[in-house]
């Protein structure tokens, strides 16, 4: 016997974009198949780390089930990177606006945003997107059963999904994360956004208060402030984007102060009331109060774990309030489960996922000894400029116990940068001392996430920096920024010694 098991869900707006979502990644007239006597995989956690993890294992021939609670997609999908970087591209037109004036163009009284088309947009593109993602698709194509419902361990083989027992030989979780919701008074009963429901609006905000200066907090700031809101950041330390290199967030600090960015560092909010239908933030900067008026409150505090109505305790899997514990090939306390994506990892971002469940499908399916820790994990934050960065900080070199020489081009110095009119970023790469072996990097641009990559792969390949200097990259671009290190690095080389050994050979060959 089969019913209809999908717990209706609702995404608002309540439009044609988001009904046709809906109808791709949680239909609310799916029915859960029967499940197999056991499978190769049960998967519990439809973002990319599920979605990667049992596409793998079904194209490879092996019988997996899929279990979502809510949407399919994920975090990513559904209130992460699709719809955050849809209202950022929209965001970066009123950027170029703003900048127009001085390219030599004149744009007269410039270009006002229509914040519900800029969100209309986002919603198509969204929907267009999550078919890639959707239930039918990996029923049809990758012949996994997608169940729909919360999944529960029941034993250490065994898990349940809306009253039926899967049994398997081996599984991963998937479960994610969710925004962390801070403990101050008044807040909850204010209420706030999070990136879990900040892209619902379809009227803009005209005044946004953000407390948080991570990535998201940043992203959404700039995005918001360019499409017309009054924005103010409050970030309880002395730096925003926290884990970034200090010049890279100096400079971006810059950038926002420029466009009308307010923030607030060693500030924290002490409270949260509703005073004439606005919500007034209590703020205590550095040792003084403010009030600080806001029509939308936005919390970007990082993300927590999904694992409390998992049943880990009914499988022998440990946890803590990091997550699921896993050792270095992803391998939970007991040996037949294994986790990735956020439920798991300290870097929360889709392109660890997915190669973390590359990771999983490897160790629990063949004799597994593939190791986390072997990644070369770039990520980027997608202000504007872009920062991106992978492996070592000059500080992680330090407390490592690695000497490295540091070389820096300012894009002040390179010709299509110059001529771009984008000339406040740099390439900055450390290499270890006395030799041209690449530990980390970071680069300010506007397009810093796909310059990153150059960099991701020589340390991936093992090539040096001096072996960048010998590939040739067209001119003018920013990207030869990287290429002009490796000519500084090969200057190094040129030591009084060579240089006198030169000096005579050239005059002997005269």
């Amino acid at each position: 016997m089969t019913e209809t098991v999908a717990a209706e869900i609702e995404v608002l707006p309540r439009d044609e974009y988001n009904q046709e979502l809906v109808q791709n990644v949680h239909p609310p007239d799916w029915v859960n198949p029967e499940p197999a006597k056991r499978y190769n995989m049960v998967v519990i956690g439809a973002g990319t780390a599920g979605l990667v993890t049992a596409a793998g294992v079904g194209g490879l021939g092996g019988r997996v089930a899929l279990v979502e609670r809510y949407l399919m997609g994920g975090d990513c999908l559904n209130y992460g990177c699709v719809p955050s970087k849809c209202i950022i591209r929209s965001s970066r037109v009123v950027g170029e606006i703003l900048h127009a004036r001085e390219l030599g163009i004149d744009i007269g009284d410039g270009a006002a945003a229509d914040f519900g088309k800029v969100m209309q947009r986002m919603r198509r593109l969204r929907t267009r997107i999550s078919a890639h993602d959707s239930a039918k698709r990996f029923s049809e194509e990758y012949g996994v059963d997608v169940y729909m419902g919360p999944a529960c361990f029941t034993g250490p083989d065994t898990v349940e999904v809306a009253g039926r027992t899967l049994r398997f030989k081996k599984a991963v979780i998937a479960a994610g994360a969710r925004a962390v919701q801070p403990e101050v008074e008044g807040l909850a009963e204010a209420g706030f956004l999070t990136n879990e429901n900040v892209f619902t609006l379809t009227e803009r905000p005209d005044r946004l208060v953000v407390i948080g200066a991570g990535p998201i907090g940043c992203e959404l700031s700039q995005a918001f402030s360019r499409l017309g809101s009054q924005v103010t950041i409050i970030e309880r330390k002395g730096q925003f984007l926290q884990r970034e290199d200090p010049d890279a967030a100096a400079i971006l600090a810059e950038k926002f102060r420029h466009e009308g960015i307010e923030v607030l560092l060693n500030a924290s909010t002490t409270k949260v009331v509703v005073r004439d239908g606005k919500k007034v933030l209590y703020v205590d900067v550095e040792g003084s109060e403010r009030q600080i008026e806001a029509d939308q409150i936005m919390v970007g505090l990082g993300r927590a774990p999904n694992i409390e109505e998992l049943g880990l305790e009914h499988a022998g899997v440990g946890c803590n309030k990091y997550g699921v514990v896993v050792n270095d090939k992803l391998q939970t306390s007991n040996p037949n489960i294994y986790a990735a994506g956020d439920v798991c990892s300290r870097f929360k971002f889709t392109h660890i996922a997915d190669f973390a469940a590359r990771i999983a499908i490897q160790n629990a399916l063949f004799p597994g000894t593939k190791k986390f820790s072997a990644l070369t994990i770039p990520w980027c934050t997608y202000t504007n400029p872009e920062i991106a960065h992978v492996g070592m900080y000059e500080k992680d070199a330090e407390k490592a116990g690695i000497e490295v020489d540091t070389y820096v081009r300012k894009f002040a110095e390179v010709d299509r940068a110059i001529a771009d009119g984008e000339e406040e970023g740099f390439v900055k790469i450390h290499v270890k001392k006395g030799s041209d072996k690449i530990v980390g990097a970071t680069i300010v641009a506007s397009h810093a996430g796909d310059m990153i990559s150059e960099i991701t792969l020589a340390i991936t390949a093992k090539i040096g920096l001096g072996s960048i200097a010998n590939v040739i990259h067209p001119y003018p671009t920013q990207a030869e920024a990287i290429r002009q290190l490796g000519d500084a690095y090969n200057r190094t080389r040129l030591t009084p010694l060579v240089k006198r050994l030169l000096r005579w050979w050239l005059a002997w060959r005269r």
